[in-house]
């Protein structure tokens, strides 16, 4: 590396107080070795601490350095420039180091010019914290993006936390401070100080980039090397396309990562325990994926994860980030897909965040109108910002890429779509056109699902989008926004108020459970019954529903038995599957204990039926995105609160008769049209014993009879239990 020169005597002594007053924004004009114009090598070392200083070549030559400023700036000469080390006398001894400030710029030309442009899709190989060899001498380089500020300095146990001792490198085309700084390994602590463009000295900030993190409440990043797990999940990650198409079963369990279950002692399960207790819960009850609630680091327990601020740390609450890739690894051996809950919508304003990053307004909107969010007292990414749109955009793949996650959930999309969500007249800007559509958050939503296809094949992004924005579900190229799925929430807050209602009121709400059908095509869907619906008040599913105690479970058990013959992938909230009585907490595991009365277990082993009879049956799941799937034969017996369809496959030879009767009235031969004769074999009845309930039913199955009914050439008499839900399937080819 070429030396840069100068004249030891005509330094100007502006720079020489810059340093020792930590606002260099140009340390490398003053630190490390320079060229004199007598052909010799000065080196200037900045350590307050030094008592005594020397530098040493690699010959072993030892040069006394005079102290040229008493903050602690020391100068010494070489003969011609060499590598060396610096060897210093400090009250806690003598001590030899590497100086950061021989060793070149840490980006390459390419990185520089990508970052620039807001194109780096690996942003976060080059950005943050990676250990690595430079000239054989092991450290970590370090870079942040902070374009506006006048100085930025990694700081932490390895430089006492002195923000003066190691200021960086600024890479002007792109706004990013960089350093190598010798000898700081994997495990150390670390932060940015960065003073802003003003001179102001702001809160230390976590690194945007880092892989890991301190537990909460503490704040530090922690050096991380990220190295590539030994995965032994090939044949999953070569068959995860298929099973998670919108042909495929896709049955999710959508867990809580803190409070699924916790310790004798109430401590969080880690990584690895939860390994040996989850997957093989999720796996015998026949769930095909795991959703996990945001596991991105975060400050607060009570947001659940939806807050984020390490957005490339698995949060340490549970392990370190190697575990968590155990955890992904195991759960594809067992063939259960892991997806995330994804949070690009929002982020806190904790100090240590993005907030004013560099002083500016870097990650966020300036004005609150486009910047703040008043339901969450959160902040906006601004996507129309390339470098905003790339860390994001990184984010996402990095998630699919280093942990083999299949697919993301993406938060709050409606949020993000709408320049006007949850704002009053004057309360929002109007994009170009005067609209009140979010385009920037458009292009970037469709350039995340583009970049998701094509860098991460197999893997999936589901949306939670609570509006009819049109085409969610459809491809970019086709005017969509190119998402895999949607949450269907108009069916969940359909569905749910009609069963809140008292059976004697339900004719009066027939068509809250058939309204979903005029639309169930017009996405690829996912029916959710998520966290939402059992916090804050709204009460468990269970305690949602009417009716005695005999009834509540009733209701629910006919309600799921809906829910999985009902076109659409399937999403239940952990303790859904057991009937968990009691709202859900964070802050303590599920109700088990509920698992020792029977009826809860009943709706367990539904649950687990349920989804054993959804993966056996391609009628149930293969057509779940196309009407050819679904047909109605009775919607409209309002007074007995009655429903039948039949779902379908591709090859139309097995369909299956869903029939529900939503009143406690037993309903004795009650004819449904069927298209073939012959046995129809009763699958499910949510009414057996062995659920719970009364046992009433068809003793295994009824014979079609030659009595057209329902537009169809044969028809079923059969025994509607009270509050019940029947699967029937035709024994054998027509």
């Amino acid at each position: 590396m070429a030396l840069p020169q100068n004249k030891p005597d005509a330094f100007p002594s502006g720079r020489i107080e810059a340093v020792v007053t930590g606002d260099c924004g140009d340390p490398f004009a003053v630190l490390g070795p320079h060229k004199t114009a007598a052909g010799k090598v000065l080196v200037r070392v900045f350590l307050p601490d030094a008592r005594a200083l020397w530098l040493v070549d690699r010959d072993g030559r030892v040069r006394e350095c005079r102290r040229v400023h008493l903050e602690g700036l020391w100068q010494g000469e070489l003969d011609r420039a060499v590598d060396y080390r610096v060897r210093a006398e400090t009250p806690d001894g003598q001590k030899e180091f590497e100086d950061a400030y021989r060793f070149g710029p840490v980006l390459g030309d390419l990185d520089v010019y990508l970052l620039a442009e807001g194109t780096h899709l690996r942003n976060y190989t080059r950005l943050g914290a990676h250990p690595m060899t430079r000239d054989g001498v092991e450290g970590t380089a370090f870079a942040v993006w902070a374009p506006n500020a006048r100085r930025a300095s990694v700081v932490g146990d390895f430089c006492g936390w002195d923000g003066r001792r190691l200021p960086m490198r600024k890479r002007h085309e792109c706004g990013v401070w960089e350093l190598f700084v010798p000898h700081v390994a994997e495990g150390a602590f670390y932060k940015f100080e960065i003073k802003s463009g003003e001179g102001a000295l702001l809160p230390l900030k976590a690194d945007p980039y880092a892989f890991h993190a301190e537990q909460p409440p503490r704040t530090a990043s922690i050096v991380d090397g990220c190295r590539e797990p030994a995965w032994s999940d090939d044949g999953w990650m070569a068959s995860r396309a298929a099973a998670q198409a919108c042909s495929a079963p896709v049955s999710i369990y959508e867990v809580h990562a803190g409070s699924w279950r916790r310790k004798g002692d109430g401590t969080y399960l880690s990584y690895e325990e939860l390994a040996e207790r989850l997957i093989p819960y999720v796996r015998d009850l026949g769930f095909t994926h795991i959703e996990l609630m945001p596991i991105s680091e975060y400050p607060f327990d009570g947001s659940w994860g939806y807050q984020p601020i390490g957005l490339y740390a698995p949060t340490s609450r549970f392990g370190t980030p190697e575990q968590f890739a155990r955890f992904v690894d195991r759960c594809h051996q067992q063939g259960i897909g892991v997806l995330l809950d994804w949070v690009p919508a929002h982020f806190p304003t904790d100090p240590h965040g993005l907030q004013r990053f560099d002083g500016t307004h870097l990650y966020e909107h300036a004005d609150p109108r486009q910047g703040f969010h008043r339901d969450w007292n959160t902040l906006i990414f601004n996507y129309g910002r390339r470098e905003v749109a790339n860390y994001l955009l990184g984010n996402a793949l990095f998630w699919l890429h280093r942990y083999h996650a299949d697919g993301l959930r993406v938060d709050a999309v409606a949020s993000m779509l709408y320049l006007d969500y949850s704002r009053k007249p004057g309360e929002w800007v109007p994009n170009r056109f005067g609209g009140r559509e979010n385009l920037d958050a458009v292009d970037f939503l469709k350039r995340m699902n583009g970049f998701v296809q094509t860098e991460s094949p197999g893997a999936i992004t589901i949306a939670e989008e609570s509006t009819a924005w049109p085409g969610v579900s459809r491809p970019a190229r086709d005017g969509g926004l190119g998402f895999a799925y949607k949450w269907n929430m108009g069916w969940m807050h359909d569905t749910l108020a009609y069963m809140r209602e008292d059976p004697v009121h339900r004719a009066w709400h027939h068509h809250k459970l058939t309204f979903g059908l005029h639309y169930a095509f017009s996405e690829n869907f996912v029916l959710p019954l998520s966290h939402d619906e059992v916090v804050h008040g709204k009460r468990s599913l269970l305690e949602k529903m009417p009716g005695d105690e005999w009834q509540r479970f009733a209701n629910l058990r006919a309600y799921f038995g809906f829910m999985w013959g009902h076109p659409g992938k399937k999403l239940l909230f952990m303790g859904g599957e057991f009937a968990q009585r009691s709202e859900w907490t964070h802050d303590a595991e599920l109700e088990w204990h509920r698992l020792e009365q029977p009826q809860h277990g009943g709706v367990q082993t539904l649950v687990r039926d349920l989804n054993r009879v959804y993966r056996e049956c391609s009628a149930l799941h293969e057509l779940d995105c196309d009407a050819q799937g679904f047909q109605w034969l009775e919607m409209n017996d309002q007074e007995r609160s009655v429903y039948a369809f039949l779902r379908w496959d591709t090859q139309r030879a097995r369909p299956m008769l869903v029939v529900c009767n939503f009143t406690p009235v037993p309903r004795q031969a009650y004819r449904v049209g069927v298209p073939f004769q012959g046995f129809w074999r009763e699958r499910i009845n949510t009414d057996a014993l062995h659920y719970g309930g009364s046992g009433l039913g068809n003793l295994g199955g009824v014979h079609a009879e030659a009595v057209p009914w329902h537009g169809q050439p044969q028809s079923v008499s059969l025994v509607l239990p009270p509050l019940a839900t029947l699967f029937l399937e035709p024994d054998g080819q027509p």
